[in-house]
């Protein structure tokens, strides 16, 4: 990704699979779905939650969803979208984190991640959520 790019994430509870497969049946475009399990956040997941959908993404040229389910947390009525910020480096996902976070509550601090991304989230003054992810490009050869 050269360019950043806003987009909602939606929070499913247990349901994410259906809604996202329902959204590409209205809208099109190619979905794809990671399951909890066999990744390694399954071992910080609930029992309940090991079948879920950790993390879908709906791409249909410019237009992306994000989805997953709430991995066991309560779903509510408001709780339901997050922004999720894709940065174009790491200078930026720094810079906008520290930013973000100022007077509200960090939810999963910075760092590496196993699918190769830089990624946190956080919950600002207002009380939104954030994702904040950096892609980092793959090792030269």
């Amino acid at each position: 990704m050269t360019t950043s790019q806003l987009n909602p994430y939606l929070s499913f509870d247990g349901n994410c699979r259906e809604a996202m497969t329902f959204y590409q049946q209205c809208l099109g475009g190619e979905l794809m779905i990671q399951d909890v399990a066999g990744t390694p956040a399954a071992e910080h997941m609930p029992a309940n939650a090991q079948n879920g959908v950790l993390h879908a993404s709906l791409t249909n040229g410019n237009m992306i969803l994000f989805g997953s389910d709430a991995g066991g947390q309560k779903i509510t009525r408001g709780n339901t979208v997050s922004l999720s910020l894709n940065c174009s480096s790491e200078e930026e996902i720094t810079t906008w984190f520290r930013k973000l976070s100022d007077g509200g509550k960090v939810t999963m601090p910075l760092d590496d991640t196993f699918w190769g991304a830089k990624f946190g989230m956080l919950t600002d003054r207002f009380g939104i959520d954030w994702l904040l992810n950096h892609d980092k490009a793959p090792a030269q050869q």
